[in-house]
């Protein structure tokens, strides 16, 4: 109501006290009614107290507003006031923002326990730390999920560094990643081995400092993949052995048929095995050298590193495969020959990863009717150095790209199928990779990725 409002009471208070003001003069000045004086002075001195303490009521109610939003605390309110007090429209502001804030943080409250019961499900350890740059030995941990106290079987802790008396070579990763990071390691925890793959993240909210740690126990994936590779190499390693002793073991029956019981041989009898043993001495001899590749695999020698130019890798496969390619109609295209750029590397072993990749090059050239092209270049990426070799041959089809990188397969007629897998375990050796791409008939690329510093 308008008798509630705060001008109307602020200027009827004003009012009294004007109008106390000019009869106190007034006594004084013309009267000598002491009692009077007294009395209306006490009253002038109430009345500037009430409206003091009226107008110190709001700038109370407005102080405790602005506490309650910087405290983010919901539970004030100021109904009553919002209808009864001077100012019905601010009161009900302050109650809107209030609740409005209040729905914000429940929002946020709802959201944050939604995360943390993902992260709690999820079969990913993660503990998150709040670092401590005062004292770096207790810092606290503010999030410890319950895959994480199973991996490590320990409980949730709430200090870090009580975590690190209990797995100290946990903490030693962890801290040997630094400031962020990827790690695979292996622990022991209570006699029995995990192998973990680990993933440091730094952090900074609000000006304070996280560490997020994530890990899950691969070892079951990484003996599954290995079961896997076993089997498919079982499969080609079987499929190669039953090819070579099938003929010979039929061949064999044979010939043992032919000289049972025989103490001598005539002519017709020995020309009859001559191409039974020359079989058996090819398919031998086809299965004592598939024996070879795959010891050629296994047995690659631990590289000797040392540094060499770009510019001479490159120019000595020019050399080595200019002839080759110039004997089949192929154009091959080395350039950045004088590039002065290092790296450390075993120079005979990535020469003949280079090799391997061109010789392929060349066969899949072979019924390419357009001018054939191979070409041999690299390129810094980042962090990365790419040896590039290039040719516009008949491609991989999408379906094979996997497919190559194992073991005696291959598309080829007479291919060992070795050479992409030597090739990639080159690369692995020098803690690197192999990447293909390919679009059949147009362009395909296979790069030796080296990292580059």
């Amino acid at each position: 109501m308008f008798y509630n409002r705060f001008t109307f009471r602020l200027i009827s208070r004003l009012v009294v006290i004007n109008a106390l003001a000019v009869l106190l003069f007034y006594l004084i000045k013309k009267t000598e009614l002491w009692f009077t004086i007294i009395g209306l002075g006490i009253i002038l001195i109430g009345t500037m107290l009430s409206l003091y303490y009226y107008i110190n009521q709001i700038r109370d109610d407005i102080n405790r507003f602005i506490l309650a939003v910087k405290t983010r605390d919901n539970t004030l309110n100021f109904k009553n006031k919002a209808t009864k007090g001077s100012f019905p429209e601010l009161y009900e502001s302050f109650n809107d923002i209030i609740q409005v804030q209040k729905d914000i943080q429940l929002e946020k409250d709802s959201m944050f326990q939604l995360i943390k019961t993902i992260l709690e499900q999820v079969p990913v350890g993660v503990i998150v730390i709040k670092d401590d740059r005062e004292d770096t030995k207790h810092e606290e941990i503010v999030f410890f999920n319950q895959a994480a106290s199973q991996l490590l079987n320990v409980p949730a802790y709430k200090y870090w560094h009580r975590l690190s008396q209990h797995i100290p070579q946990f903490s030693t990763e962890i801290e040997s990643i630094g400031k962020g990071g990827k790690r695979f390691m292996e622990l022991k925890i209570q006699d029995k081995l995990i192998q973990l793959s680990t993933e440091v993240i730094p952090l900074n909210l609000y000006n304070t400092d996280y560490t997020i740690i994530s890990f899950q126990n691969i070892k079951d994936e990484i003996e599954q993949k290995e079961s896997e590779a076993w089997n498919r190499l079982i499969g080609v390693i079987s499929h190669e052995i039953l090819n070579s002793i099938t003929p010979i073991s039929s061949l064999s029956n044979t010939v043992d048929g032919m000289i049972a019981n025989k103490q001598s041989l005539d002519s017709d009898e020995l020309e009859d095995l001559k191409p039974a043993i020359k079989t058996i001495r090819r398919r031998s001899e086809g299965l004592l050298d598939f024996v070879k590749d795959y010891r050629l695999i296994a047995e690659l020698p631990t590289p000797d590193l040392h540094y060499h130019t770009i510019g001479e890798i490159l120019q000595h496969i020019k050399v080595l495969m200019q002839p080759f390619a110039s004997g089949r109609n192929i154009i091959l295209k080395v350039d950045q020959t004088s590039s002065k750029i290092s790296i450390n590397i075993d120079l005979k072993l990535i020469e003949q990863a280079l090799i391997n990749l061109v010789t392929n090059s060349i066969y899949a050239l072979e019924s390419v009717a357009e001018q054939s092209v191979i070409e041999i270049s690299y390129r810094l990426d980042q962090n990365k150095l790419y040896f590039e070799v290039s040719d516009n041959g008949k491609g991989i089809e999408p379906e094979l790209l996997e497919k190559i990188f194992v073991p005696f397969f291959t598309t080829r007629k007479n291919g060992s199928g070795i050479g992409l897998t030597i090739t990639r375990n080159i690369m692995k050796m020098h803690q690197g990779s192999l990447e293909v791409t390919s679009v059949p008939f147009e362009k395909t690329t296979f790069s030796l990725v080296f990292k580059y510093q």
